[in-house]
């Protein structure tokens, strides 16, 4: 209840004015900002130059007028931590949205390393000029890091989101990823760089919901797998995600791309509730979907939109063991290749691997 109040004040002074709420004062904040800069030396020991470019066309042998896929944010969004094109996010779901779809994705990527949310009007004018079908947003992180107020933030997303889905587009928002699961964070650091990017995803969740988008949280997605192999989850500066960890969010966000398309129909959701318990819910389940809902015919309640959670993550597991994809057997490994985590991965292209042929 006090992170749902939390994002909901958040919100209301994004949409209303104002700063927002603070957390960290005194002797505590001395103590994080040495750590952080700490932190940030560590991280930026590993040099890194521009993210694979990925814009271009994806799955052209689909035939037919190509749909528009447009990523905005930060770092997340542009692939930073990856060497070649395919690996990144929006490679990874421009090649699975064209296998759900049956036709080309064309791919123009306007995120840029290191931006704020303040960067996203900027990035929705160019979004705007390809005409998107959908748009997909990964920002947030630097905003914390940067301590920027979290009202101010979200109300750049907001305009951002109201923007888009007023040019026909739909939109899929990945709200911040939580900063506690950085490895070169210590105590207590980790703990407030947690607090304050769980309350801006829900924040954000709000923000997103009301404008009629979708949002998925990536959390600490996978954390398990993430805390048991951070090497492998993690690039090398142990800040961005490597392929593996990008594919885990790409595997997140697909689903509710395909839904908000209607190419997909939407999974049950769980029972409608205020978009703020909703939010605050989602931030403690990494991939989880928060989108508007009604009740009785109604989209608002006494506590502001209704809106309900669903589970994305189940689902690319159901369709490559179920019925084929689009494109039958090969389409669908093309998508668990793509999208899967190694282990999975391996073991999904061995249950959908046809049988061999018998006789002469």
């Amino acid at each position: 209840m006090l992170r749902a109040f939390t994002a909901r004040r958040i919100a209301a002074a994004a949409a209303y004015g104002g700063g927002g709420i603070t957390a960290i004062g005194g002797v505590t904040f001395g103590l994080i900002v040495m750590e952080a800069k700490l932190a940030r030396r560590i991280i930026q020991a590993t040099p890194y130059g521009d993210p694979p470019a990925a814009d271009g066309v994806y799955g052209e042998a689909s035939g037919g007028p190509p749909l528009s896929l447009v990523m905005l944010g930060d770092s997340t969004a542009a692939g930073l931590g990856v060497h070649t094109p395919e690996e990144t996010p929006a490679a990874r779901l421009a090649t699975g949205l064209a296998a759900i779809a049956g036709r080309p994705v064309r791919v123009t990527n306007v995120a840029r390393s290191g931006s704020r949310s303040q960067a996203l009007g900027g990035q929705v004018d160019q979004a705007l000029q390809t005409r998107p079908d959908i748009a997909v947003i990964m920002i947030g992180a630097n905003d914390v890091t940067g301590r920027v107020p979290p009202a101010e933030s979200v109300r750049h997303l907001s305009d951002a989101v109201r923007r888009l889905r007023a040019a026909g587009a739909e939109v899929v928002v990945g709200t911040c990823p939580d900063l506690g699961s950085v490895k070169p964070l210590m105590q207590p650091l980790r703990w407030f760089a947690r607090r304050a990017s769980r309350q801006l995803a829900a924040a954000q969740t709000i923000a997103v919901v009301e404008h009629g988008a979708r949002s998925v949280s990536l959390g600490d997605l996978l954390g398990h797998e993430f805390a048991a192999d951070p090497l492998s989850m993690f690039s090398e500066d142990r800040y961005h995600p490597s392929a593996r960890g990008y594919a885990a969010a790409a595997a997140a966000v697909l689903p509710s791309m395909a839904a908000a398309l209607g190419l997909e129909p939407d999974l049950p959701g769980e029972t409608a509730r205020p978009v703020s318990l909703a939010a605050a819910e989602a931030v403690e389940r990494a991939g989880t979907e928060v989108s508007g809902a009604s009740v009785a015919g109604a989209d608002r309640g006494r506590r502001g939109r209704w809106a309900t959670l669903r589970y994305p993550l189940r689902r690319p597991l159901r369709r490559a063991l179920g019925r084929p994809l689009s494109g039958g057997v090969a389409a669908a490994g093309a998508l668990i290749g793509a999208l899967a985590p190694a282990r999975l991965a391996t073991r999904l292209r061995t249950r959908s691997r046809p049988a061999p042929e018998t006789g002469g």
